[in-house]
């Protein structure tokens, strides 16, 4: 019942852009969870790249600082990501994640998106 349902990416090339949307089911009450993006390729861990929390405080990565921006529609249920700058190592597969904070780190939750390849070549 309760899920995430991921949206976007795609082929681009080096310094192209792509605009990743987390859209949650009418069962989660949205405005209550820290929105998350990971990232994962083969052979490496997940990867936390961005935070927000639901009053829209952000964090990111430092690799993708002033590249990737994270914002959330409490109304629409739905986060972003918008990932612009795109360089060949943020090829990964993106996933989408509901949770919360504790002492100031983000401690994933058990609402996954299911996963959207992101593939950044010339």
């Amino acid at each position: 019942q309760a899920q995430l349902k991921q949206s976007g990416g795609g082929l681009v090339q080096p310094g192209g852009s792509l605009r990743l949307s987390c859209a949650g089911s009418p069962g989660i009450i949205f405005p209550i969870y820290a929105m998350a993006w990971y990232r994962q390729t083969p052979g490496k861990q997940r990867e936390l790249v961005a935070t927000i929390t639901p009053d829209g405080d952000t964090g990111y990565l430092d690799s993708v600082k002033g590249r990737f921006t994270i914002s959330r529609h409490n109304a629409a249920k739905t986060v972003y990501l918008q990932i612009d700058i795109l360089k060949p190592d943020d090829t990964a597969v993106y996933y989408c994640n509901a949770g919360t904070f504790l002492n100031s780190e983000y401690r994933p939750g058990d609402y996954w998106g299911q996963g959207t390849q992101v593939t950044v070549s010339s």
